[in-house]
């Protein structure tokens, strides 16, 4: 019984992912996943990936949401309404920007603010039932194309960034 317990709990466990939050990569009926906790610990979370965390609303309940942040990044939030204009927030340190695939219908990040990494507790990999839908839950982003632009934008803000830091010690030398 112990060493079930220790596997369940540190290194692979059976979840169901129930709720529209993650449509289209689940069905909101309930897709039953594996969750590998071997990556949390390792801090080989990265954006893209589906991972398991505590709900920081109610830590007796998990939820299943996609990275879309890591400490440091600039995660852009759209205005709710189609007037507004939308704000910008770096994930703080030793935080992570968590939203679901189904950006109408998730409370996520953008309601309860970036996850302490510590509220991760593992990556989910493989749907396995149903059957006739069993993969590998890819790595990715399924971005609006705003979402997209502005990850561009950051991509190569911080590549003149480092580009502008390496000539500045070269400099120093």
């Amino acid at each position: 019984m112990a060493a079930i317990y220790l596997v369940r709990e540190y290194v692979v466990e059976f979840m169901v992912c129930i709720g529209p939050s993650m449509m289209p990569t689940f069905n909101p009926r309930g897709d039953v996943t594996l969750v590998e906790h071997v990556s949390v610990w390792t801090h080989n979370i990265q954006i893209g990936d589906v991972v398991l965390a505590r709900s920081a609303q109610n830590p007796r309940h998990s939820v299943m949401k996609r990275v879309l942040g890591m400490e440091g990044d600039m995660v852009y939030i759209p205005s709710a309404t189609k007037l507004g204009l939308g704000r910008t927030v770096e994930v703080p340190r030793g935080h992570v920007w968590l939203q679901g695939d189904n950006f109408a219908n998730s409370t996520d990040s953008r309601h309860y603010g970036a996850v302490p990494y510590a509220l991760l507790r593992g990556r989910v990999f493989l749907k396995v039932w149903p059957p006739w839908e069993a993969g590998w839950v890819e790595r990715g982003l399924d971005l609006q194309p705003w979402q997209a632009d502005e990850l561009e934008k950051q991509r190569r803000q911080r590549a003149e960034e480092e580009a502008e830091q390496q000539r500045r010690q070269a400099r120093l030398r």
